[in-house]
């Protein structure tokens, strides 16, 4: 599988929703921590679960982090709670939501001086 992952810098890559399949493909392309930003169900009830994704990244050997927020608005509590994710998280990290924005949102609020 491809894995449709935008790098943002050497440390972080966003991607549009991922399924439990591309854990695997995350893991051989050398990333070792995934964050969900997307609530379940958000994309109704064929999107894969947390508890679905966090199997797979596990069995994969990844870290695995579910932080999910809203596409129009993430609140200053859940961008320091991604700062904090990447500042423990072993790196490099693929964050994903459903179209890959939010996730580079919520990276871009987070560094932001």
């Amino acid at each position: 599988m491809s894995l449709p992952a935008q790098a943002l810098t050497p440390e972080l890559s966003v991607a549009p929703q991922l399924d439990p399949s591309a854990m695997a493909a995350a893991a051989a392309a050398g990333f070792r921590s995934v964050i969900n930003n997307r609530p379940d169900f958000e994309g109704g009830p064929e999107q894969p679960t947390a508890a679905q994704m966090e199997a797979a990244a596990l069995a994969a050997g990844l870290a695995y982090a579910y932080l999910p927020v809203n596409g129009a608005y993430q609140s200053p509590e859940e961008i320091a709670q991604f700062k904090q994710l990447l500042e423990r998280l072993p790196k490099p990290v693929l964050a994903f939501c459903r179209s890959g924005a939010r996730s580079t949102k919520l990276f871009m609020a987070a560094t932001a001086p």
